[in-house]
């Protein structure tokens, strides 16, 4: 599992005593923040409500070690504070020198007729169809269904055509995101977007994941505030997005 591999490069690389300022679990997303001696960072991952089947967590003492090494737990709880641990860890040591400041979609040339993306998101979805892309558009929550979403349980089946993946980083959440590279072994793209997605890219060399789309939070104490109160959007203009190559 990609995530258990993730954990033990995270943990590596950690090289000082960071505090653990804040952390929690909520919708619409989980966050955890950090200080080491360059200053604060903000690790997020959405939760995954319709993953939840009991609430519970083994967790004693809260630390981010402890966070992150429940990055591979079968319980989703523990997965999804794991995973925000673990951007926070990366938002600290990311380098957004080389960064393009652009939408994922962007990355996307002429060349390339088959896109599958991982999750619907319309906003994506809507600029890849009015560019022409022949589109596959996956998606696990019936509740983010329209007439042209399919079910993931196609994803296994239909990903090998494809020549392109943009893909939501929940999947590292729900578990797919190994099968996912399998299958999508003829893509000359592969990447992960999303808050979820702040990962360093670093941690995924040696996978098929290519670039890694995600949002630097700016102003770290109105983004945790908006969390607090539920507001996706007032947390995402607190933030820069920008996409990184792996």
């Amino acid at each position: 599992m990609l995530l258990a591999k993730l954990k033990k490069k995270t943990l590596g690389l950690i090289d000082e005593d960071f505090k653990l300022l804040d952390f929690s679990f909520g919708l619409p997303y989980t966050y955890v923040l950090i200080e080491g001696k360059m200053g604060k960072a903000l690790g997020v991952a959405m939760t995954l409500p319709e993953e939840i089947g009991r609430f519970d967590n083994s967790i004693e003492e809260p630390t981010l070690e402890a966070f992150i090494e429940r990055a591979d737990s079968l319980n989703i709880i523990e997965r999804t504070i794991g995973l925000a641990a673990i951007n926070a860890v990366s938002q600290y040591y990311i380098d957004l020198d080389s960064a393009k400041w652009i939408d994922a979609v962007e990355l996307l040339e002429k060349d390339i007729e088959k896109v599958a993306v991982i999750g619907n998101m319309p906003p994506i979805v809507g600029n890849l169809r009015e560019r022409g892309f022949k589109l596959y558009v996956f998606e696990r929550n019936p509740k983010l269904w329209d007439r042209e979403t399919l079910s993931d349980s196609l994803e296994y089946w239909l990903l090998p055509e494809v020549e392109a993946v943009i893909a939501s980083a929940s999947c590292m959440l729900n578990g797919t995101l190994d099968m996912l590279l399998e299958r999508s072994k003829n893509a000359k793209i592969f990447l992960l977007t999303g808050p979820t997605g702040q990962i360093l890219p670093e941690l995924l060399k040696g996978t098929r994941v290519t670039h890694v789309a995600s949002m630097k939070v700016m102003k770290v104490e109105r983004a945790i505030l908006h969390l607090k109160l539920g507001r996706f959007r007032g947390f995402s203009d607190e933030s820069r997005k920008y996409v990184l190559e792996v």
